[in-house]
């Protein structure tokens, strides 16, 4: 198969690049270089399977692809934030433009959804068939709401065009190669307890979220796109649930650091709970995760113990104030 991945050169991206060329595709990695880096894809620009294209997505694209996985959009709250605008012209514009490519090329097109189209859920574990709650005018708005069109716009196209769909939807996930600066909870603990500083909790710290090691999503990611039992929506995530504190916890005691733990407001529209079902995912993918959470961590902090030897996790969180 000849696969297209927008958003290829991003933290989840990448490794699904690098999964596919090991299963034998030929990948097309397109990218705007917003949030993904090139030094995810250094060690494949010589694979003669591998074609990287900086490209937007909020503009049309011309490919001849079996597959498109459309991973475009910057997922983390400081980078979504950053322009709205634009976040929700990638969710709904980019949408469009890969939708339209799949009902050219009769591809099969994998829409990477997100469990933030739950919103702060008052359901849980939140199940596919819970429609959310979502403020509709906040400062995450344009991220929940824009992959929540995102959506729309699939099943549209899948009854109007009969796109071949498919929708997954992504719980937390962490691993090498995310980004220093991104404002997650994993990479900011991490970060925060390697550089010996206060590590920042938001709350009482007894919000809870189900974190999936990048591996496991990956393998989701392949095996829905495989499978024609269902197009979705799919949950893909980790259904173990931690709380902040105990996450933070866990950071400071793999890195031997003696931050201390300082609470901050909860920022607006932060979701209390955040906990998968899993059930469709194991019974029309026969997936689940295999990572703990604690040995995920072991190869994270790896990852950034190398960033901050090499100096450039400095300057990512120098750059970011």
């Amino acid at each position: 198969m000849r696969a297209l991945v927008t958003g290829g050169a991003g933290f989840i991206g990448s490794f699904l690049c690098e999964r596919l060329l090991a299963d034998g595709h030929e990948v097309i990695c397109v990218d705007n270089f917003f949030t993904g880096r090139k030094k995810n894809l250094e060690h494949l620009l010589d694979h003669r399977d591998f074609e990287l294209i900086r490209h937007d997505v909020t503009e049309p694209l011309l490919l001849e692809v079996d597959r498109i996985f459309n991973m475009a959009c910057p997922a983390s709250p400081v980078h979504y934030q950053y322009n709205p605008v634009k976040t929700v012209k990638t969710s709904v514009l980019g949408t469009i433009h890969m939708l339209g490519l799949a009902k050219r090329v009769r591809a099969r097109v994998l829409q990477a959804s997100t469990s933030e189209v739950y919103g702060d859920p008052t359901e849980h574990p939140q199940r596919e068939t819970y429609w959310g709650h979502v403020n509709p005018i906040g400062p995450r708005a344009c991220y929940d709401e824009g992959k929540r069109v995102a959506e729309t716009l699939c099943f549209d196209y899948h009854r109007q065009n009969g796109v071949d769909i498919r929708v997954v939807r992504i719980f937390n996930t962490y691993g090498p190669r995310m980004l220093a600066d991104d404002g997650r909870v994993v990479s900011n603990f991490i970060v925060q307890a390697l550089e010996g500083k206060d590590i920042t909790i938001y709350g009482d710290g007894s919000q809870s979220r189900s974190f999936c090691y990048v591996d496991d999503l990956v393998d989701g990611l392949v095996k829905m796109m495989q499978q024609i039992a269902t197009v979705g929506p799919v949950n893909l995530g980790n259904p173990d649930e931690f709380t902040i504190r105990e996450l933070a916890e866990q950071v400071i005691a793999l890195t031997g650091s003696r931050s201390r733990l300082v609470t901050r407001p909860l920022p607006q529209d932060d979701p209390t709970r955040r906990q998968p079902d899993i059930s469709r995912a194991k019974e029309h993918l026969g997936w689940e995760p295999q990572v703990k959470l604690g040995d995920g961590l072991v190869k994270t902090i790896a990852y950034f113990e190398e960033l901050l030897r090499s100096g450039e996790l400095h300057r990512a969180t120098m750059k970011n104030g």
